[in-house]
């Protein structure tokens, strides 16, 4: 068996809902086919940590809260549906891995954690919310909206007016990052971080409050991949490796590549934003300043091979 890793796996969002399949039983079936892709890592004696996006999810969630909000039943605030999504698919994987342990006899156990990741005011993000969330508006109930819940408002692309929240203020740590490491250590497989943490606030107090925005999954889980001190971070996405020159006749998947290589191709701008270009930059971070760790970039279907070395870009510092 090659060595024990800790390893955090990052979920993209295809790994939990495809196109057009949004009903709960449609994204327990693919959270079931996504736990067995994962489970060869566990049989092989690693210890598991799971991050998953939940941008379909939370943005159903919102729609459904705003669909109902009156003096009687307001709706939530951006926050509290994070929670909410990070509950409903941690509670949709946690019982997907029961299963496939307990078909594949392993004495194993799996659980979710709600979790929270504090962000800093003073982040860039803040200053120019452009993640659009929840309905459309027109114009006009754009203007109302912003002047009644003191939302901000921003055309979105022709189809209309949509509220728009700060998008992906970094990581600064992760508040039960402490918990889950006891937990990953004793053998427990965790799925945390969902959609990147709840985003908080710590005053000088050291007093937490939630607050509306969008962290990057794959930087939530880079920031909590280094308090682990895992041994490796994997990123699954939808393409089994990050690839230069995308779509062209010469278009080249990389393999393994040197941290300045990646970066070099990151300053060429290589790679696409709010695609590739995220999940090169948190491999980067996770690998930052650190030795003897490894940055994998792949897709579902590769995650075993790729942990063996033959498949995926792979970085190490």
């Amino acid at each position: 068996m090659d060595k024990k890793r800790t390893i955090v796996v990052a979920l993209g969002g295809n790994a939990l809902q495809r196109q057009g399949e949004a009903a709960s039983e449609q994204q327990q079936r693919v959270a079931d086919e996504t736990v067995r892709q994962l489970l060869p890592l566990i049989q092989a004696g690693h210890n598991v940590a799971i991050v998953h996006g939940n941008g379909p999810q939370v943005g159903n969630i919102v729609l459904h809260e705003e669909a109902i909000n009156t003096p009687d039943v307001p709706s939530l605030p951006l926050e509290d549906s994070g929670a909410m999504s990070q509950g409903l698919i941690g509670f949709w994987l946690q019982q997907a891995f029961h299963d496939a342990f307990m078909v594949n006899q392993m004495n194993n156990r799996a659980v979710s954690v709600i979790t929270q990741t504090i962000v800093s005011l003073s982040d860039p993000a803040f200053q120019n919310p452009t993640k659009p969330i929840g309905p459309f508006y027109s114009e006009d109930e754009a203007k109302t909206v912003a002047s009644e819940r003191g939302y901000t408002v921003k055309e979105d692309a022709g189809r209309g007016w949509r509220r728009v929240v700060p998008s992906s203020p970094k990581p600064q740590t992760v508040v039960e990052a402490d918990v889950i490491q006891a937990l990953v250590h004793a053998g427990v497989t965790v799925v945390s971080t969902g959609g990147g943490g709840i985003p908080v606030l710590q005053d000088e107090t050291g007093q937490l409050k939630g607050v509306a925005a969008v962290i990057d999954k794959d930087f939530g889980a880079a920031k909590l991949a280094d308090l682990l001190d895992a041994d490796t971070l994997l990123i699954l996405t939808s393409v089994d490796a990050a690839k230069i020159n995308f779509g062209k006749p010469d278009e080249q998947s990389l393999g393994e590549v040197s941290i300045e290589e990646l970066q070099k191709h990151i300053d060429d701008g290589q790679f696409a934003a709010g695609s590739m270009l995220p999940k090169t930059q948190a491999a980067l971070s996770f690998l930052d300043g650190k030795s003897g760790r490894t940055a994998i970039i792949t897709s579902l279907d590769k995650t075993a091979e790729a942990i063996n070395g033959s498949a995926g870009t792979i970085i190490k510092s």
